[in-house]
C-alpha cells in the first residue's frame, strides 16, 4: 500500500459522497489532527450509512461504498502506525 496515496485519501472529506476528494484539496499540510478528524468522520459516516441500510433508509450500494471507504481508512491508519513504530525502532537502534 502506497502511504502517500492512502494519506491523501484519508485526508479528504468533501468532493465524494463518502468524504473523498483530491489530494490538492485535502489540506493535509494542516497537521495530523486534521487527518485524524477526517478518519473519524469517514468512520462516523460509514456507521450512519450502515444504520440507515439496516432500517431501509439507504440502498445496499451506499452501504458497500461506505464499507469500502471505512476499510481503506482503517488500512491507512494501520499503515501509518506501522511506519511510525518502524521509524521509532530505527531511532532506538542508532548508536549514540
Amino acid at each position: 500500500m502506497d502511504i502517500r496515496k492512502s494519506l491523501a485519501v484519508l485526508a479528504n472529506s468533501n468532493a465524494h459522497p463518502l468524504g473523498l476528494q483530491t489530494p490538492r484539496e485535502s489540506g493535509f499540510e494542516k497537521g495530523p489532527e486534521d487527518v485524524l478528524d477526517a478518519f473519524t468522520g469517514i468512520l462516523d459516516r460509514a456507521e450512519g450509512t450502515a444504520m440507515d441500510a439496516m432500517t431501509g433508509k439507504a440502498d445496499p450500494h451506499a452501504l458497500v461504498e461506505a464499507l469500502a471507504s471505512s476499510q481503506t481508512a482503517v488500512e491507512t491508519v494501520v499503515t501509518v502506525r506501522d511506519r511510525v513504530v518502524e521509524a521509532y525502532q530505527e531511532i532506538l537502534r542508532m548508536p549514540v
